[in-house]
């Protein structure tokens, strides 16, 4: 198999280092370097919508939800891992382009539910098809055994985490 730099950094940790494990990091680094490899990527992909990937990602998260594809903002606010103000934030700039509507909440009269506009969802569904593309291109070089097994794999590390 090829090597990559970061055989080279645990090398020199190895050297520099040899009472630390750098296993763990070394894991650390792929993962943090794919991921940021593959955002940057997608961003690209994703800007001939003119959609940033926070963008995507707050669309995405109502058009997985069905009929009448809404959420409340602090669920949106916890499925993309934000805080209620930086949700807020990104709400209001989705509404202003159209691409989301709040309404008030039926089942409760103090609350809020955002929903997907017409338009919102047709940008939302263009994108989630090169989103997909794109992830499966990234993962071509792995067979599918070696697929299912990256999942177990990472599902095992974010239940140990209390992630879920």
């Amino acid at each position: 198999m090829d090597r990559d730099p970061f055989d080279t950094v645990r090398e020199q940790w190895g050297q520099e280092r040899p009472d630390l494990d750098a296993s763990g990091l070394e894991v650390l680094w792929r993962i943090s370097y794919i991921h940021k490899h593959l955002r940057k990527s997608t961003g690209r992909k994703l800007s001939k919508f003119d959609l940033p990937n926070w963008a995507f990602d707050v669309l995405a998260n109502l058009r997985r939800q069905g009929p009448p594809f809404e959420l409340s903002p602090s669920a949106l606010a916890e499925a993309t891992m934000l805080t209620s103000g930086a949700m807020t934030n990104r709400l209001d700039r989705l509404e202003d382009d159209g691409l989301v509507e709040r309404h008030p909440d039926p089942d409760d009269r103090r609350g809020l539910s955002v929903r997907l506009t017409e338009k919102g969802r047709g940008i939302v569904d263009r994108a989630l098809e090169i989103r997909f593309q794109h992830a499966n291109e990234a993962l071509a070089p792995l067979s599918e055994p070696e697929r299912v097994q990256l999942v177990d794999l990472l599902r095992k590390l974010v239940a140990a985490r209390g992630m879920a």
